[in-house]
Formats: structure tokens, C-alpha cells, sequence
């Protein structure tokens, strides 16, 4: 497609006249650029995109689209907001491939990830030909991409939809996050259905209140994005959002009066058993996957499957089947009597629900190993450290993904909350280590909770991902 025709759906200030060289492809990362590429150059938190435009240049890149003026002889075109040209672009070079696929978005502080795999797993099991896009990867037919970021940059997503079109998909699920609705990844898409699981606080480094990370997932629940909502009654926020009105909405929950709601939860040895209440049919749903929050994430994945008109009997006995998300609340061994558990639980929130529902399962201690991640919010390292120490028998602080930041500095930060609440503690960078330690502790009746990296598969330390996943080095160790 020739450069002009690509973006005659665009409003810009300024074209430049004269060449028109064909796009070959499209790029936001300069050191990513290839021979024939559109080159969109964007003003970041720390770096503005208009400095790289000559390096753009040099690696092939044939045409821009900017703020301002290039300094570098180049076609170009001038627009008030390229991270939304981004979206639009996109999805335009790719064959607008998004408009054939019934998409389904899932936001929230926590729940994103068991919930999209709760309801992409569901119209699979219901025989609809299904994708999910998220944390934990790309799925479509027998198709898997690794993770890049909860939610793919807009280039990297068109050709994703179109690939996915191509494949005949039907749905395509996908994690949508505060920071995606900020840079208008998902501008231009629109969804069948949106769920909001709910919000607590977490990436107020970037957002710096919860005033504007609440507004930042709000604005997934307007005509304009969605035209059904799937939101929880328990939490506050969620329900703010049924009680707006800009589009239908569906209450979801455990203790709020909800359209879809559960009764009657227990938990057993092999997870939770529920009354569910599913537009006035009940069912009673044994499911594999453990904690209350679980059950709303189900509640969730269950008042979407109904929306999209999946058998109510289906839903029930697709709840009902053993379960498991990788890296959530996940039981991976038991050793010396004891039993072990991965959970991504990063947050405070996160961490404190994990460990409420172990905290039932274990009839002797309840042991926890976590770190936080570095250059991320600070805030919460103190208060993750002193909701570890009021719920653990035991901790074992580590390294989760220290990034740029010298590991024993977020330790301390974890340490000064932790060591105010609890004196039952150890401290291990390393995370190996830490890991083996832990394990070495078990013994019957005891539950070990891995939290803060769930299925990750990589631990990121100046820079550089390497590989490490918790669940795998628990079942080498033991073997």
C-alpha cells in the first residue's frame, strides 16, 4: 500500500508533497525498523520518538508519521496524537481484519488473566473456535505466541486479528490493561462484551492516583469501545461503573446483590464447592481452582459465556471440570506432607486475597516467598511486606524482577513493613536459593505459597530476561 493512500483516513495538520514510496510494513521502534517500513514516531514517558526518527532512516524506514516536522528529508505526515494514527494505521494496513472477530476485553487490577482463560477455555469447550490474547501468551487454533505485553502494541496486534481472521476465529479474548486504554491501543476496536473484575491500587508510579487509574479503566465502559458490560457488584469501583449507565451492564458477585451470584461457598480438599445462580437456573459447581476472588473470576467468565449465548448446562459443567490456570493460585507439588502454590499475586490486594485463602487450607504454617518487582511503584513493597507478616506463619523474602534496581535495596523496603508486623522471617536474594530453602521447611499440614511471578518464564535483571520459571524449578528440585 502506497504511503498516501494508507493515510488518507487520517486528519493531519501537515502532508508532505511529493514522493509516495510503498509501506512494506510498520514500526514504533527504531531499532526494530526494516527496509520500506512507516516509521510512527511518538513522545514517551521518557524519551520522545521525534529523536529517532534519523536512526528510523538509516535502517530502512521510508516514511514518518510525527508531532512535528522531521529534521531528515523524508515523506511525512503531521497529526495531533500518533499513538492513535498508530491504531488507526494498523488496523488499515492489516485489512481491518478486527471487524470480522467478535472481540470480548477483560480489565481489572487483578482477575484478568484467570477470567479471559476462564471464558476463552468456555466457548472452546462449547465448540466455538476461539483466541485469547494475555499475559500469558497468544492462543489460537493449535497456535501459541509467547507474552509480550498484557496487551500487544497496535501493530503487533492488527496482525494479529488478521492472522486469526485467516484461521477462521470466531472470538478472540483479550486482557486489556489501564496502561493499554491510556495509550489507545485498543482506540478504534470494539467490543462485544467488556468485564471490569475489579480495582485496587497498583501502577500509581505511572498514574500517580487512583483517581486517574480508575478513569484510565473507565474508559473501556463507554458506547464508544463496548456494547455490553460484565462488571462486579463487591467492589465499589466495578459498581460505579453499572451504576453510570452509559451502556447495559450485568452485575456479578458473591456478597452484593448481583444479577449472577454464588451461594453457599466451601472450601475442599480438592478446591471450592458453590451454589451458582445463573439467571434464576441454579447449579452446584465443584471447581478445581481455590479462594473466593476465584469464584468471581467464574462468576465473570460464566455472565459472559450466558451473554454470548452459550448453554446455561455447558457453563455449569465446564465450571465444574478440573481447572487450572498456569501461574494462578496453582498447586504444583507436595512435599514432606506440605503443599506448595504459585500465584502471580504482585500486589497488595492480590497478595492479601492468596494468602486469606491458604491461610484456611493449611493445618499447620502457612509459609510465603515473594519479592516485588524494581522500578515499579515503591509504596507497595512496605505494604506487601506487612500483609505478608500478619497472614504468614513464615516469610522468606527474595528477588522477584529487580530490572535496574539493586535487589537488597527493595528487600530492605519489603523488610521495614514485614519486620514491624512479624519477626518470622528470612531474607534470600537469590531465588533459587530462597525457593530451595522454603521447600526444605515443609513439613505435613504445611501450605508454601510462591507468590509474585506466577507463570512467568523469564527473571528480569538489568535489562536482561533470563530464563526462570518458579513452577519449574520446584519440580527439578524435588526430582
Amino acid at each position: 500500500m502506497r504511503f498516501l493512500e494508507l493515510i488518507s483516513v487520517l486528519s493531519g495538520k501537515e502532508v508532505s508533497q511529493g514522493k509516495n514510496p510503498e509501506i512494506k510494513g510498520l514500526s514504533c521502534n527504531s531499532r526494530l525498523v526494516e527496509e520500506g517500513d512507516l516509521f510512527f514516531a511518538m513522545q514517551g514517558r521518557d524519551e520522545d520518538g521525534a529523536n529517532y526518527i534519523a536512526q528510523a532512516v538509516r535502517k530502512g524506514a521510508v516514511a514518518v508519521v510525527c508531532e512535528k516536522k522531521p529534521q531528515v528529508n523524508i515523506p511525512y505526515i503531521i497529526v495531533d496524537n500518533p499513538r492513535r494514527a498508530m491504531s488507526v494505521l494498523a488496523a488499515r494496513f492489516y485489512g481491518e481484519k478486527h471487524k470480522s472477530l467478535k472481540l470480548i476485553a477483560v480489565t481489572g487490577t487483578n482477575g484478568k488473566t484467570t477470567t479471559s482463560h476462564l471464558i476463552y477455555r468456555g466457548l472452546l469447550s462449547a465448540g466455538k473456535k476461539a483466541a485469547v490474547i494475555g499475559t500469558l501468551g497468544i492462543y489460537f487454533g493449535k497456535k501459541m505466541r509467547p507474552p509480550t505485553l498484557t496487551t500487544p502494541d497496535p501493530i503487533y496486534l492488527h496482525s494479529l486479528f488478521a492472522e486469526m481472521a485467516n484461521e477462521g476465529i470466531e472470538y478472540v479474548v483479550m486482557e486489556v490493561s489501564a496502561h493499554a486504554l491510556q495509550l489507545e491501543k485498543v482506540y478504534g476496536l470494539r467490543f462485544l462484551v467488556s468485564v471490569l473484575t475489579n480495582v485496587s491500587e497498583d501502577h500509581l508510579d505511572d498514574f500517580y492516583t487512583m483517581d486517574a487509574y480508575i478513569s484510565a479503566k473507565k474508559r473501556l465502559f463507554v458506547p464508544e469501545y463496548t456494547d455490553f458490560a460484565v462488571v462486579c457488584a463487591d467492589d465499589k469501583t466495578c459498581f460505579s461503573v453499572a451504576q453510570e449507565e452509559h451502556i447495559p451492564v450485568l452485575t456479578y458477585g458473591i456478597y452484593a446483590p448481583s444479577d449472577v451470584f454464588a451461594i453457599d461457598l466451601h472450601q475442599t480438599v480438592r478446591g471450592m464447592e458453590y451454589v451458582l445462580n445463573l439467571f434464576d437456573e441454579v447449579f452446584c459447581i465443584r471447581s478445581a481452582l481455590l479462594g473466593d476472588y476465584n469464584v468471581e473470576n467464574q462468576l465473570a467468565a460464566a455472565s459472559v459465556l450466558a451473554y454470548l449465548g452459550v448453554p446455561l448446562e455447558k457453563i455449569a459443567k465446564f465450571l465444574s471440570s478440573n481447572l487450572v490456570i498456569e501461574g494462578r493460585m496453582e498447586r504444583i507439588a507436595k512435599w514432606q506432607g506440605g503443599e506448595i502454590f504459585v500465584d502471580y499475586a504482585h500486589t497488595a490486594d492480590g497478595l492479601e486475597k492468596a494468602l486469606q485463602t491458604l491461610k484456611g487450607r493449611a493445618t499447620g504454617r502457612l509459609l510465603c516467598l515473594f519479592g516485588c518487582g524494581g522500578n515499579r511503584e515503591k509504596e507497595k513493597r512496605r505494604i506487601m511486606g506487612q500483609i505478608a507478616g500478619k497472614y504468614a506463619d513464615f516469610c522468606i523474602i527474595t528477588s522477584d524482577n529487580p530490572r535496574y534496581e539493586d535487589p537488597l535495596s527493595i528487600i530492605a523496603e519489603i523488610e521495614a513493613g514485614l519486620h514491624a508486623i512479624s519477626k518470622n522471617y528470612v531474607t534470600i536474594q537469590d531465588r533459587r536459593m530462597a525457593i530451595s530453602y522454603a521447600v526444605d521447611l515443609l513439613s505435613r499440614g504445611d501450605v508454601l505459597l510462591l507468590a509474585g511471578k506466577g507463570g512467568e518464564n523469564f527473571q528480569e535483571i538489568m535489562g536482561i530476561k533470563y530464563p526462570f520459571n518458579d513452577k519449574k524449578y520446584v519440580l527439578e528440585l524435588l526430582q
